[in-house]
């Protein structure tokens, strides 16, 4: 049946499979020029660098205006984009939880000054080089032990 319409119309399937295939290889196309920041990052194509950041016996994990300025200092170190900070405190022990938003993407943090631990999470896309915060951690809270794993997301998209 489909057959019998495509002729009425002057086409037939192989030229309808041609003409689908032509417009698929533009779409391809069109995807792989838009300006999606993915990185390749040692042979890996994908949207970004995570990194997981552990401190341990860490110092002024309580004072939220210095929290807040080693955040924009790791900002700037990797040369991303500050969109918002929001910090919030939490008594009575001190910990301070909250997130960096950038433009590519984001660094969070979760403090427990009673135990001198925080947990980091550090996604950047595009340029951005989130490696560059760990020296900008290390000067901030002198961690007596460092724990950093990395993950590349969005591998298979």
């Amino acid at each position: 049946m489909l057959k019998d319409a495509l002729f009425q119309l002057g086409m037939d399937s192989a030229r309808l499979n041609t003409a689908q295939t032509e417009q698929e290889d533009k779409t391809v196309l069109q995807e792989r020029d838009r300006p999606d920041h993915f990185i390749e990052k040692d042979g890996v194509v994908c949207a970004g660098a995570h990194l997981i950041v552990d401190l341990y016996e860490a110092k002024r994990l309580d004072d939220l205006p210095y929290i807040r300025r080693t955040l924009i200092d790791c900002v700037e170190a990797a040369g991303a984009t500050l969109l918002h900070i929001h910090l919030h405190p939490f008594e009575p022990n001190g910990g301070v939880s909250g997130v960096a938003v950038l433009a590519e993407s984001h660094i969070s943090i979760h403090s427990w000054p009673e135990r001198g631990y925080a947990a980091l999470d550090i996604f950047m896309c595009g340029d951005a080089e989130p490696d560059r915060c760990i020296d900008v951690l290390k000067n901030a809270f002198h961690p007596g032990r460092m724990e950093v794993k990395e993950l590349l997301r969005g591998e298979s998209v």
